[in-house]
């Protein structure tokens, strides 16, 4: 794939003004996430000034419960303490209240959107800062909640592709938890059978999965050379044969080369990377080495697999792949095994402990 990119939207500089006049053009020009994005901004700043100047009331009923409480004809030590506390909060509260103006009224993030939108259109690419819940089959695509796309590019003609960040939550109450990555979706032409590049590079504690999800080990298929060393292949049982028409040693090179700091993942019809750090939207070496992953990874893996077919199904021109082979079988996580253990090596103690008096 032979392609040329103009960067200039990214790296040009612009004014205050610009921004504004693109703001604008962008709400009265029929833009759609335009005018879906403008609104929720809005919502946004204004909860957060509510919520400050709430709480800022309360932090001056309380200044003055202390001072009336605390008053004396001399120093008030207590009361001075608070009232040291309450403006140090009120001048934090401010500069909250700053940060949300100018996220929601200004111009930062709209010079982002207008740099992406201008990138998008300079390219044949359509632009959007937010879609919710995209219905993608990869690993990260199916769990917690609040699922978004984020200053994502999707081509508009050709090979479908779509590259920028993703956010969901997990848990509730104080264990909520946000989970931000960087993503690349690539479509293919036959569908596959499940296989996860698990780069070793940036795998966790104890050298578990940052894909937050653990396969069982009887699943991995280790490769010819140093490919090992830089990730762990993941097929279903009795599709190793399959795996190795698809990553052959001319593959493995250049996934070695572009894609060694990130998980791959092929499901269906889909090839996947996924980024640990999200993406900085604007910076145009992040697009040179996506699109030089699809220019080299992804085309290469389209000619690999283009007449590929499961011999399970019996039909070559059926495309589609048995059902032991569409998904890998998850095992449990690592650092949850561990946590188990250490939760009945903790309890046999504390049990055994008690009948025979150790620590006595």
């Amino acid at each position: 794939m032979n392609r040329t990119i103009n960067y200039e939207a990214l790296i040009s500089p612009v004014t205050r003004e610009q921004v504004r006049e693109f703001r604008t053009g962008a709400r009265n020009g029929g833009e759609l996430w335009a005018a879906r994005m403008g609104p929720q901004l809005a919502i946004k700043g204004v909860a957060t000034i509510v919520t400050v100047v709430v709480l800022a009331l309360f932090a001056l009923v309380f200044l003055r419960f202390i001072g009336n409480s605390f008053s004396t004809n001399g120093a008030n030590p207590v009361g001075m303490a608070a009232t040291g506390f309450v403006i140090l909060f009120l001048v934090v509260a401010g500069i909250v209240v700053f940060a949300a103006l100018r996220g929601s009224f200004g111009t930062s993030r709209w010079e982002k959107w207008m740099r992406l939108s201008r990138f998008a259109a300079a390219n044949g690419l359509s632009f959007s800062p937010e879609d919710k819940n995209p219905q993608y089959p990869g690993a990260i695509f199916d769990r917690g909640d609040s699922r978004v796309t984020l200053d994502h590019l999707t081509s508009t003609t050709g090979r479908f592709f779509d590259m920028g960040n993703y956010r969901y939550q997990t848990g509730s109450g104080d264990s909520r938890a946000t989970h931000n990555w960087g993503f690349m979706a690539f479509n293919l032409d036959r569908k596959l059978p499940h296989m996860v590049l698990d780069a070793t590079s940036n795998n966790g504690l104890f050298g578990g999965s940052n894909l937050g999800v653990s396969f069982t080990k009887d699943q991995v298929l280790s490769l010819e050379g140093d490919f090992g060393k830089h990730f762990t292949l993941y097929c279903p049982r009795q599709y190793e044969r399959d795996a190795l028409y698809v990553f052959t040693p001319d593959l493995m090179a250049l996934l070695i080369d572009e894609a060694s700091p990130f998980d791959v993942e092929i499901v269906d019809d889909w090839m996947f990377v996924y980024s640990a750090t999200p993406f900085v939207p604007t910076d145009p070496a992040v697009y040179q080495r996506l699109f030089r992953i699809i220019d080299t990874v992804g085309a290469k893996t389209l000619t690999q697999t283009d007449r590929y077919a499961d011999e399970r199904i019996g039909d070559s021109t059926v495309n589609l792949v048995a059902p032991q082979g569409q998904r890998l079988k998850r095992g449990g996580s690592v650092i949850a095994t561990i946590a188990i253990v250490a939760f009945v090596a903790y309890w046999a103690w504390s049990f055994f402990g008690s009948i025979i008096g150790f620590g006595r």
